[in-house]
């Protein structure tokens, strides 16, 4: 018997459970069908997944297999999920992955001026950081993606947008924010640091190893710029980030740290609907960049 897509999801949403009986409410199935698939998957590997008939623990195995039927399952539910897109989306579908710092910069206008061009063209936005963006282009989820830096990858096709330089960001009541003269690293590397994943592109070493003794990251933007706004943290990130913030931060330019991060536009060769993909990086590329970051630009 060939191993089925039902077998690896009723064994995955018993092994994330940990028993018959969660399982089969999540999956709308009974516990004997449930089981009978279990033991299907088990005499096909000729394997135990489970360390006992509870179901609580897997085996060495038992890991392996979860952690490959999950991908799998990821992957047949896109598909599926795909299918049924393509299906109710005749006049074409196209998805763009973003960084959340432009993607507050070009969503809006992006969308209005890609409707007049392709008329009933359904568009997906998704914001998320540059991993995950390539990752979304590198699995098919995806067709356009803005992403920092630069990441050559086979099928796709990258043109670079603009760049904006790092710095301070802070709340208008913290001391730094009213701080004469210029403003240096020591001054902003302290207890105070919290350290993003942008940092990483910094290429100074001299800058890595100051950052790599902070006590606080975060990698979510909407945290980071929480904990900044108490009025206690600061932290270093592009200047166009200011623009999906609370207009109250500050943003002030470090002396000593002229680093500037590079955003790309990254284009898959091969997509779905790859007509409307090539229109609709048309229209990003004919945004002036210069103009929207200068718009309502961050106080000092």
């Amino acid at each position: 018997m060939a191993i089925k897509i039902e077998m690896l999801r009723c064994f995955s949403a018993v092994a994330e459970a940990g028993n018959l009986a969660d399982a089969a409410i999540r999956l709308g199935r009974t516990q004997p069908a449930i089981s009978m698939k279990l033991k299907q998957l088990e005499d096909h590997l000729n394997q135990r997944l489970f360390v006992s008939d509870r179901k609580s623990q897997l085996t060495p195995v038992g890991l392996q297999i979860f952690e490959l039927a999950r991908t799998e399952l990821r992957q047949f539910d896109d598909t599926i999920k795909a299918i049924q897109t393509a299906a109710v989306s005749p006049q074409g579908l196209v998805r763009v992955a973003s960084v959340p710092s432009v993607a507050g910069l070009v969503f809006p206008s992006m969308v209005e001026k890609f409707r007049v061009v392709c008329p009933g063209t359904r568009i997906e936005l998704q914001d998320t950081d540059t991993q995950q963006v390539i990752d979304a282009l590198s699995r098919g989820k995806a067709d356009i993606g803005i992403a920092s830096n630069d990441h050559a990858l086979n099928g796709i096709q990258q043109t670079k947008l603009f760049s904006d330089r790092f710095g301070l960001i802070c709340s208008p009541r913290h001391p730094l924010a009213h701080k004469k003269g210029p403003i240096t690293l020591v001054d902003v590397i302290s207890d105070q640091f919290i350290r993003n994943d942008l940092c990483l592109s910094i290429t100074s070493q001299s800058f890595q190893e100051m950052t790599a003794r902070a006590s606080l990251s975060a990698r979510n933007t909407l945290s980071l710029i929480s904990m900044v706004r108490s009025d206690r943290w600061v932290t270093i990130l592009p200047k166009a980030v200011l623009h999906i913030a609370p207009s109250d931060l500050i943003f002030r330019e470090i002396s000593d740290l002229t680093s500037r991060r590079q955003v790309n536009l990254l284009l898959r060769e091969k997509s779905p609907f790859q007509e409307y993909s090539e229109k609709l990086k048309d229209v990003i590329l004919s945004t002036n960049w210069e103009t929207n970051l200068s718009a309502g630009s961050p106080k000092r």
